[in-house]
């Protein structure tokens, strides 16, 4: 192979996030993160562990079984795994099958390929006939970054979510996509799990028991604003409102992991303690969290202050995924500044 193939190889395995399947030096990957903590290394094997007293799952992948780790799956239950190629509409059918005898079947791939390009096959094959396939929506957002909008899904929330019947959830890091996981073995109907970057950094020392699908999780109390994020946002909401508090501004940290059904009353406590509700994702604003949380709040007349933040409704630049985040506001900086030019707007109007 030539030098320049294989600089390739290796520059679109570190993209796909298989280059930390090889040992890294005293147990960490180069950016100082743990593979354990890597969630498309943690949901191979927490359905194999899980497999291991469940005989109804089985794991389907559309030939990406490295990149979201379902190979760590294929390893323990080799009978129970099927790659069926580059072949996502189907994969996403055979799933619906699968469920129809009674298995509850896990099917894992790009979540640009998921939501948009099997949108049909979700819809009518899953929700509309209320299967139990759990889609594994792998490498949301900007995350794929130079592999531009073909591979970007910055749309997937808003067609879930429109989708009657389906659960939607997002991951904020490792320890609660093992807890989302666990808790979707018996949940009525489809649900599409929606995964970050891959090197998500934690926000959960340890896999949330007390976690309900539909029910919001309150990280940090506050009495100036509401910061409403979903998963791969949550932590840089968490460092935001950190920085916020030095200045004396308490921002109110919710992570909103179930965006269908969304937790109602969480938003309008929000709303009625807080007065500001800022809403902020990794997907365009058109249609996602903070769509969703306006609803919410248009129907119950909440006349407060109100912002959604999250990817203009533009197709994105190319880049690595770092420059994205930061371009867009959307890492911990840029989410500070959006919280401040709300509560400084809500300010002036009060003046």
């Amino acid at each position: 192979m030539a030098d320049g193939a294989r600089t390739g190889q290796e520059i679109s395995e570190v993209f796909r996030g298989t280059a930390g399947t090889q040992a890294p030096k005293d147990g960490a990957t180069g950016k100082g993160i743990e593979a354990r903590t890597i969630p498309a290394f943690v949901a191979g094997e927490t359905l194999a562990d899980l497999a291991d007293s469940d005989p109804r799952i089985v794991v389907l992948t559309a030939d990406l079984a490295n990149a979201n780790r379902t190979s760590d799956f294929a390893a323990r239950h080799p009978d129970r795994f099927f790659n069926v190629g580059v072949a996502e509409q189907n994969m996403v059918s055979i799933s619906a099958g699968l469920a129809s005898t009674g298995l509850v079947p896990y099917a894992a791939t790009f979540a640009a390929y998921l939501a948009l390009l099997a949108c049909e096959q979700l819809r009518t094959d899953c929700a509309y006939t209320g299967m139990p396939v759990r889609l594994l929506a792998h490498h949301s957002g900007m995350s794929l970054g130079y592999y531009g909008t073909s591979h970007h899904a910055l749309e997937d929330i808003a067609v879930t979510r429109a989708i009657a019947d389906l659960t939607v959830v997002c991951a904020a890091d490792a320890n609660q996509l093992c807890a989302i996981l666990q808790r979707s073995l018996d949940r009525p109907g489809a649900m599409y799990i929606r995964l970050g970057r891959g090197r998500d950094p934690e926000v959960y020392d340890a896999v949330p028991e007390d976690l309900e699908i539909g029910r919001a999780i309150r990280l940090r109390e506050g009495a100036d604003l509401t910061i409403v994020a979903t998963g791969s946002e949550v932590r840089a909401c968490l460092d935001a409102a950190e920085s916020l508090a030095e200045d004396g501004i308490h921002a109110r940290v919710v992570d909103m992991h179930t965006v269908d059904p969304l937790d109602r009353a969480e938003i309008l406590a929000a709303a009625a303690e807080t007065g500001a509700v800022l809403t902020v994702e990794e997907h365009n604003v058109t249609g996602g969290l903070g769509s969703a949380v306006a609803e919410t709040l248009a129907d119950a007349g909440a006349g407060i202050r109100f912002r959604r933040h999250g990817v203009p409704d533009e197709h994105v630049v190319i880049g690595p995924p770092a420059a994205l985040y930061n371009r867009y506001r959307l890492d911990a900086a840029g989410v500070e500044s959006v919280a401040r030019e709300l509560i400084g707007a809500e300010k002036e109007q009060q003046a």
